[in-house]
């Protein structure tokens, strides 16, 4: 939350709570409709696609595109790790070399996974969907905040 906003803004105990329901909440609701889906194809392990197809048919589409380009790069930079953690000695075992850049969400521009230069609302060279988008504090324009 504080990284849209200003630097000098306060968050309420209040608001950080509500929004910590908030997440809470809609990760349930899609990973719900997710195992859902596993328990109709008779599955037990949820996927990545089991997510991105929840987030589509939940009316998330806009999420849902941006996060496939995000799991396949993701996905393709965990298999270029490995692929050089296994020629390096001394390196084996469940976490010995975890994959980069997706552990933290202080992204720098350049690495934005959504691309674009900030607001331009169009894709990129990469071919990334979308721009990057300016932050929002969840007001309308008529009370005043903008």
């Amino acid at each position: 939350m504080k990284n849209a906003l200003p630097e000098n803004a306060k968050i309420a105990k209040e608001a950080k709570e509500c929004m910590q329901e908030c997440v809470s909440e809609f990760i349930s609701f899609i990973t719900s409709e997710a195992s859902e889906k596993c328990h109709q194809e008779k599955r037990k392990t949820v996927n990545g696609e089991d997510i991105l197809f929840a987030m589509t048919s939940l009316g998330f589409e806009n999420y849902a595109e941006a996060l496939k380009i995000y799991l396949s790069k993701y996905r393709e930079q965990s298999q270029s790790n490995r692929g050089e953690s296994s020629h390096r000695p001394g390196s084996s075992g469940y976490g010995a070399n975890p994959p980069t850049g997706a552990g933290s969400f202080q992204a720098e521009p350049q690495n934005n996974v959504l691309g674009g230069q900030q607001g331009d609302g169009s894709a990129d060279a990469q071919g990334y969907l979308y721009g990057a988008q300016t932050g929002h504090n969840g007001t309308g324009g008529a009370d005043g905040y903008q």
